[in-house]
């Protein structure tokens, strides 16, 4: 039986007029189980989507039917699944079926029976990733009672259909499914991947060699395996008057849920987080109230974990208002550690947006700053990656210069890692 507790930290005391209130609330779950004997576990399904067009070199394209097979070898008994070859269409590749259940459960023979049919795959054709996306929503919903419903999207390449047909599909699959991407090579688009993955609560990265392929599938399919709480939702309450400002998930990366709420009731929000395994992860909430006099409290929010109907677990977020210049001028350290973060993800991408612009004077500035975050709150690998993208000559001050050369991968490397956080240092 899993279990969730949830932790506030913030610095409660408000100056006169004071309004608004911050809080990280860290929700951490244990005894998740796997998708076949967690909590509320019913029926788990994966698909894996592997890119077969004509731009996937022969080198790329037997990586990728490596990676493919070791993930269908990742799957366990019980769970359905099915492989599809993506091109300009999408095609079932395992199981061969024409009509009825479009997935099969996992055992030695389906498994086996998955591997040969993926040790066929050859490239030919353009990309139409949404009808890879479509296809998956299909066989997905041709198994009834499937609670847990997971995809891999491995592509080396640009979408090449018009971008209201990509943004169409993300937006049926949404809520329906999960979905982790990773791109092959440096041809495909970080940010048409990020779009995919951020609206379908999952992951996005490079595989910069093929020879790197392998293990990240094997990661991928043993982190989905590993979820036992099919899903959960966050709920937010806020006093009458009140406004939620945003709420945004912080650690382990930065996804900002604001947009997403939908009503429990007039006063409570629900906020979508997907799968869980055991895990922690921190979520910034940020409530607007009216200001009181000095000396009274109110509670500001209260931060809920819901599986369906169950609240699990809640932290409470408190406002008091205070003369003390002492107490309402402190900043909580977690606050202000993921708003560091927060800030490091955007000048990333901004930085690198500018960068492919030819805008190099604003990228010099927003990669600067960038710099100056990553020291200030810790992030090594962000340091690590924008080191291979600027020269650095100050770290304290986010003094940097472009450097003129740079390895495409480097940069793909740094943009799909910009939203990756880390946990404030005790």
């Amino acid at each position: 039986m899993a279990e969730f507790t949830a932790t506030a930290y913030q610095n409660e005391f408000l100056p006169d007029g004071g309004t608004d209130v911050n809080a990280i609330v860290t929700v951490t779950c244990t005894g998740a189980g796997s998708v076949t004997t967690g909590t509320g576990s019913g029926s788990a399904g994966e698909v894996i989507m592997v890119d077969t067009s004509g731009s996937m070199g022969p080198a790329t394209m037997a990586a990728a039917r490596d990676a493919a097979t070791t993930a269908v070898g990742e799957i366990l008994d019980g769970v359905w699944f099915a492989v599809i070859a993506g091109s300009d269409r999408a095609m079932l590749a395992y199981p061969q079926v024409s009509s009825g259940p479009g997935m099969v459960q996992a055992n030695a023979e389906t498994r086996a029976e998955a591997q040969r049919a993926i040790a066929r795959f050859v490239g030919s054709g353009g990309t139409a990733m949404s009808t890879w996306l479509d296809l998956a929503g299909q066989l997905f919903g041709s198994i009834e009672g499937l609670t847990q419903r997971h995809a891999i999207l491995l592509t080396d390449g640009e979408n090449r259909e018009d971008v209201g047909k990509l943004d169409a599909a993300i937006a049926r699959a949404t809520g329906y499914f999960q979905c982790d991407c990773r791109g092959a090579g440096t041809d495909w688009q970080v940010q048409e991947l990020r779009r995919i993955s951020q609206a379908l609560l999952g992951t996005v990265d490079i595989i910069p060699s093929p020879d790197q392929m392998v293990a990240q599938f094997r990661e991928m399919m043993q982190a989905s395996m590993s979820r036992g709480v099919a899903d959960a939702q966050l709920r937010v309450w806020a006093p009458q008057g009140a406004q939620v400002l945003f709420v945004r998930q912080v650690a382990p990366t930065v996804e900002d849920l604001t947009a997403r709420r939908t009503p429990v009731n007039p006063l409570t929000g629900s906020y979508p987080t997907g799968a869980w395994s055991d895990e922690s992860r921190d979520y910034h909430v940020a409530v607007r109230v009216a200001a009181k006099a000095i000396g009274q409290e109110q509670l500001a929010a209260r931060v809920q974990l819901a599986i369906g109907d169950d609240v699990l677990t809640q932290a409470l977020v408190k406002a008091t208002w205070s003369g003390d210049s002492e107490l309402t001028a402190k900043i909580d350290q977690q606050v202000a550690h993921y708003t560091g973060q927060t800030e490091l993800a955007a000048m990333i991408q901004e930085g690198l947006a500018a960068k492919a612009a030819g805008d190099e004077a604003t990228a010099t500035t927003k990669l600067g700053r960038a710099v100056q975050l990553a020291a200030a709150t810790g992030n090594d690998e962000a340091t690590s990656k924008l080191r291979k993208v600027v020269d650095v000559e100050s770290e304290a001050e986010g003094t940097v210069k472009l450097k003129r050369t740079v390895d495409k991968a480097d940069e793909m490397a740094l943009d799909t890692a910009s939203t990756k956080t880390t946990r404030i240092k005790k």
